[in-house]
């Protein structure tokens, strides 16, 4: 069986088990289940600390994880990402009180406080800067106010937390992350399990991106239309029993579908229908 590793809990977790569940694979129904197995699907699945991940599927012991791109760094496994997931996505920032440094470049002599110590002290060897690197368990705002340090690395997704806490984003991003498929460095890229599973997640991918849409349309404004929805490959285009009147289907960008409606709408077509899909292969 192909043995795969997702999170247990966090904000990852969620998410996670829905894509899952969208590909055709079984999920615990119970935060208790430790594991599951799948016969149907030829799968078992761990449920796991998102940060011990990393490390299982680099032994060897698991062939495959879902967890997020900070956490596969800043663990230091022997692991590579081989497929971004598109859902947790957040920013890792450097923040501090207003007036006490603009970036990096005024770190030296100072300490900085974070969960992800692994990312910030290569970002601070990369950028050749002299400081001090605190671990800490939880939310790292409070470090500063109680004098455990001057900075603070965090994962930024709307910056409410630090703003209440009177802290200031500064510097670039140090990284940008997401939910990621890991698999251990130099493991087969071939294996045919590994490779039905990524084209599932794939195909929910394409699935939550685009809509299926339907619309009749005059035959002389057809080049026009089908410039509007030229879909993945081309088109299907079908005569109507109306002279004249062909139907038209397509896969459009759903964060579209709503404005090639309206220029569909403008340019006559008629009996315009967007549906969802549930599941693809391309």
């Amino acid at each position: 069986m192909l043995r795969i590793a997702v999170p247990n809990k966090g904000a990852i977790s969620g998410p996670a088990m829905a894509m899952l569940h969208e590909a055709g694979y079984k999920q615990r129904k119970e935060s208790k289940e430790l594991v599951l197995v799948d016969p149907e699907n030829q799968v078992e699945f761990f449920y796991l600390r998102p940060r011990d991940i990393a490390i299982y599927v680099s032994s060897g012991r698991l062939d495959i994880g879902i967890t997020g791109r900070d956490l596969l760094l800043d663990s230091g496994a022997d692991a590579e990402e081989i497929l971004q997931l598109g859902f947790a996505r957040s920013t890792f920032r450097y923040a501090t009180k207003p007036g006490t440094a603009a970036g990096p470049q005024d770190f030296d002599g100072m300490t900085i406080a974070t969960s992800y110590e692994g990312i910030v002290a290569k970002h601070l060897a990369d950028t050749g800067v002299n400081a001090s690197v605190v671990h800490l368990d939880g939310a790292v705002e409070t470090a500063i106010e109680l004098g455990v340090a001057q900075i603070i690395a965090d994962v930024v997704e709307t910056g409410t937390s630090l703003r209440n806490a009177g802290l200031e984003v500064i510097g670039e991003p140090i990284m940008k992350s997401e939910a990621v498929v890991i698999r251990r460095t130099g493991a087969a890229v071939d294996d045919p399990k590994v490779q039905q599973f990524l084209r599932r997640l794939q195909g929910v991918l394409v699935a939550r991106s685009y809509v299926m849409m339907d619309y009749d349309c005059r035959v002389e404004h057809l080049e026009r239309a089908v410039a509007l929805t030229p879909g993945l490959e081309s088109p299907t285009i079908s005569p109507l029993h109306h002279e004249g009147w062909v139907a038209v289907r397509s896969m459009v960008a759903s964060k579209e579908a709503q404005r090639i409606m309206d220029d569909l709408y403008d340019l006559g077509a008629r009996a315009i229908l967007t549906t969802a899909i549930h599941a693809c292969r391309l």
